[in-house]
């Protein structure tokens, strides 16, 4: 699997505000098998990896640690869903985000 997956799942869940369990009926597996995919201690399949980021609205690439999400940050978050203030707080998380891995 990708450089934290796991890790990368778990904060874009967060970032949704969505519990383990609320993802866990929208993909179509247990909450436990869920949990284990946040914990690293099982890896989903190549289907169940775009139906969460589907869910969660980022790229496999981003959960699999491909791409740097600062980098594709304005794909996600364009248009009006967000005000300018709402917009630099994400951006802030993001390089919370980012310096943590450091």
């Amino acid at each position: 699997m990708g450089d934290k997956f796991n890790e990368n799942l778990r904060t874009a869940r967060e970032c949704k505000g969505l519990t383990q369990k609320k993802v866990a009926d929208a993909i179509g597996v247990a909450k436990s098998t869920y949990s284990l995919y946040e914990s690293g201690n099982r890896e989903p399949n190549v289907i169940t990896i775009k139906k969460i980021a589907n869910l969660l609205k980022v790229s496999a690439d981003n959960l699999l640690g491909l791409e740097d999400s600062s980098d594709t940050l304005a794909a996600h978050f364009d248009g009006n869903e967000y005000t300018e203030a709402e917009l630099d707080e994400i951006r802030q998380f993001a390089a919370f985000v980012k310096n943590r891995k450091k």
